[in-house]
């Protein structure tokens, strides 16, 4: 049965809205998905979070390990969040959230992207993981910063 009531079209989103904590898992899939880092960039997500909840929900993330702060320029809105070792293995519990929710969905609703991105789980969930967690890395490689360079020196992060 297809619902089309969903807040978001993203079937992570939808997974979250089902059963958990939606903040965490959502900057967590914007960051390894989407190469989102910055306070501004999660707030522009589609899903609308709060500047409170955003900020909480961040300092969390750092807290528990997910997530490392840096910030290049010291001012506040230089503040950058890159997903640790930690977030990146989260990054397969998203692909299961993504294919537990995706039937929910209308294709109909879904835009080019979201059926690009279906269509390559759906074909090779492992290889997606893989590419996702490289093409996260190599994003990596834009910043400076301590934090980002001992995350880059290890050769593979594995869930």
């Amino acid at each position: 049965m297809t619902n089309n009531n969903f807040r978001s079209t993203c079937a992570i989103a939808v997974s979250v809205d089902l059963f958990g904590d939606k903040w965490s898992l959502l900057i967590l899939r914007d960051m390894l998905l989407h190469r989102k880092s910055t306070f501004k960039e999660f707030s522009n997500s589609k899903e609308k979070i709060a500047s409170n909840i955003l900020t909480n929900r961040l300092v969390y993330l750092e807290e528990a390990g997910f997530i490392s702060k840096f910030n290049p320029k010291g001012t506040k809105k230089s503040a950058t969040f890159i997903a640790t070792r930690k977030g990146i293995c989260v990054l397969p519990l998203l692909v299961e959230l993504y294919l537990f929710s995706i039937e929910s969905l209308s294709e109909a609703i879904l835009n080019e992207s979201q059926m690009a991105i279906k269509a390559e789980i759906f074909q090779d969930r492992e290889a997606f993981i893989n590419s996702r967690r490289e093409k996260y890395i190599e994003f990596l490689n834009v910043f400076q910063s301590p934090v980002v360079e001992n995350l880059k020196t290890k050769k593979t992060v594995k869930a």
